[in-house]
């Protein structure tokens, strides 16, 4: 199976065109040097109008493809729920925590970013990795539809437990490298991921409506899709453009964000595939849990941190080197699933 045949080449090719926006930006901020003054000349919640909009944008076009009707199909069975939520919203978090003190405890923002990635739970790019895997598509829409009902309910209340108590609890003294009321990570939150959720719920329900499920999935989603691309390309831009001169002249901030994030996914992947089938669970339903547990919703990372710490920020950067991180990686993890499943799972 050619799985980056099976991609679309916007999806094929993420890695590259996050690639070019990063270099795009920073010529932009050459180019521009009073950028920042320009872009904060219109502010909407604390963020640039432009970039704003850019944010939702980023987040409708994933969200409109949950199936939110489905959520009720999984309770019946409860094991598979409380092991994708726990590896989701206990492990995830917490191995996230643990990687970020101990590879950048002296960057305090990267570090805050690095949680915050951890505390995205993915509801977008998983559905494409579980598919070229041979997963449970059924399963992964649930598993999708939960997480994002999940992130708006408990996204502020872990924030401030990994950046504000926990830290101080383990004696490593403060969280977050500058004041922040846990309030404006919930603001942050309900905008960007609940505006869109929102959107996309009621985009879902009527679409369907109108024309059912068919044409909403085969016609309407693929015509709306590269819209999700499109705000994360204009957001990096921008990022990258204000962000430029502190990257070149400081690389090394860059790969030391790296480390901790390839550590993530491939912890996150294997340790998830082997609770899964420790639990019984067939190769579908393994390697559903253990993609929806691995990835991230870099798109809600980055609008959180931009929105709480600021578009210049470290922890937006962070944020930004997220997806360039974790779309190779769990592209090459599809290929080690495909192969488990004939050795490790053939038995089940």
């Amino acid at each position: 199976m050619k799985l980056n045949k099976s991609l679309s080449l916007l999806d094929r090719y993420l890695a590259v065109w996050i690639l070019l926006a990063m270099m795009a930006g920073i010529l932009l901020g050459r180019a521009v040097p009073n950028l920042n003054k320009i872009l904060s000349a219109v502010q909407v919640s604390n963020v640039s109008l432009p970039i704003f909009i850019g944010l939702l944008v980023m987040m409708y076009p994933v969200l409109a493809k949950v199936r939110y009707d489905e959520t009720r199909a999984i309770a019946g069975n409860k094991k598979l729920l409380a092991l994708s939520l726990v590896l989701n919203w206990v492990v995830g978090p917490a191995l996230m925590f643990a990687l970020a003190w101990l590879c950048v405890p002296d960057l305090p923002e990267l570090r805050t970013g690095l949680i915050i990635v951890g505390l995205a739970r993915c509801i977008a790019m998983v559905l494409i990795w579980n598919d070229l895997a041979c997963g449970d598509s059924e399963l992964a829409a649930v598993l999708v539809a939960l997480n994002s009902i999940f992130q708006v309910l408990a996204f502020g209340a872990l924030g401030w437990l990994y950046l504000e108590a926990l830290p101080q609890w383990l004696g490593l003294g403060d969280g977050v490298s500058v004041h922040f009321e846990t309030t404006e990570i919930v603001k942050s939150v309900l905008i960007f991921l609940g505006i869109p959720l929102v959107a996309g719920a009621v985009t879902r329900i009527f679409g369907e409506r109108a024309k059912g499920r068919t044409w909403y999935e085969e016609t309407f989603l693929p015509r709306i899709s590269p819209l999700a691309l499109a705000g994360l390309l204009f957001t990096i831009v921008f990022l990258f453009a204000l962000q430029g001169d502190e990257i070149t002249r400081n690389p090394w901030s860059v790969v030391r964000l790296a480390v901790p994030l390839l550590a993530y996914f491939v912890v996150m992947f294997f340790f998830s595939l082997w609770a899964a089938k420790q639990a019984g669970l067939p190769y579908e339903d393994s390697a559903t849990v253990a993609f929806t547990a691995a990835g991230n919703n870099f798109e809600l990372a980055i609008a959180v941190s931009i929105a709480t710490f600021g578009v210049t920020s470290g922890q937006a950067l962070a944020g930004v080197i997220g997806p360039l991180i974790e779309v190779p990686i769990l592209l090459g993890l599809v290929y080690v699933a495909l192969y488990l499943k004939k050795t490790w799972f053939k038995e089940i």
